[in-house]
């Protein structure tokens, strides 16, 4: 592990801590008991850039992973509102083109249809290949996730 995954480990970790992000985690427990609406996706790949592209239509309410990198996106149609730890919610009018830092979970709610992108240096193939590497996932993510709960275990038991 080179010094920028262990800085953007670290950034996740931080970010999976957080009293807000807790809540996040309760929310989404209770949205993912709802009927789900789909958000198609399109992946493009380039040599050393994967390209991924998201529909939301109107009217959806969607909590992001979190992301491992630092990447940029592109609003290329819609509006949606953004909360992000740290800033708050912002509204976003497209064309919009921001940067995710490492570390990110957003909270958006779809004021109109909205595609957004996400543009990603990599030389993997497959977009799952790809989120394995940007996307925290406790599932496959074993070590962040053991070192989470030791964290967290640590933190109950000083109380």
């Amino acid at each position: 592990m080179n010094l920028v995954e262990q800085d953007n480990t670290e950034l996740t970790r931080q970010a999976m801590q957080t009293p807000d992000q807790k809540q996040v985690d309760n929310m989404q427990s209770v949205l993912l008991k709802l009927p789900q609406t789909d958000c198609p996706l399109t992946h493009r790949f380039t040599p050393n850039l994967y390209t991924r592209e998201i529909f939301m239509p109107k009217g959806t309410l969607i909590i992001s992973k979190i992301h491992k990198t630092e990447h940029p996106f592109v609003i290329v149609k819609g509006k949606v509102s953004v909360w992000v730890e740290e800033i708050g919610t912002v509204t976003y009018t497209a064309p919009y083109v921001g940067i995710t830092k490492a570390g990110t979970r957003r909270v958006l709610y779809i004021h109109e249809d909205c595609s957004w992108l996400t543009f990603h240096a990599t030389d993997k193939t497959t977009p799952e290949e790809v989120e394995a590497d940007v996307i925290y996932d406790p599932k496959t993510d074993v070590e962040l996730s053991q070192s989470v709960i030791k964290e967290l275990t640590n933190e109950d038991k000083s109380d």
